[in-house]
């Protein structure tokens, strides 16, 4: 995910290092951030801000492990799973919204498909990072079709 030179499209690792200073400066305010803006796209005009979903985003950050946190942003940003993902031969589908702020599609979704060699991709026009929470009913339904396919 990070850019690196096996990765020119990548994030650039300041991203993720400010990931990391805002979750260490306040943690409970980055879990706020993230949800209340660009994880469920509700910073984008005419977006249904749902403080539900806001709220239990931020309950499932403070009661798991700041530590593992803090840490999973290496682990998530900077491995290289290339190799992993070529040797996964089951049928694997690929999802992903095409406004992900958070991890853009074109250096991930697109990416993992021509990687995995049984995958089926799916972009989701409008869907953000957290789709499978501000657009179950969608999400829901095409993976029981690809676990029923």
């Amino acid at each position: 995910m990070v850019k690196t030179e096996q990765n020119p499209g990548g994030t650039p690792i300041e991203v993720f290092d400010g990931f990391r200073k805002a979750l260490a400066a306040n943690r409970a305010q980055f879990y706020l951030d993230v949800a209340s803006g660009p994880f469920y796209g509700f910073n984008r005009d005419g977006a249904e801000i749902s403080q539900g979903t806001i709220q239990n985003w931020w309950r499932q950050g403070m009661i798991g492990s700041a530590k593992a946190h803090y840490e999973g942003i290496k682990a998530f940003s900077e491995t290289d799973q290339t190799e992993d993902l070529k040797s996964i031969t089951l049928p694997v589908l690929v999802m992903q919204g095409d406004d992900d702020q958070v991890v853009p599609y074109k250096n991930a979704a697109i990416l993992q498909d021509k990687l995995l060699p049984n995958s089926q991709l799916k972009i989701y026009p409008g869907f953000p990072h957290g789709m499978h929470t501000s657009h179950a009913d969608t999400i829901n339904a095409d993976l029981l079709a690809f676990i029923r396919a």
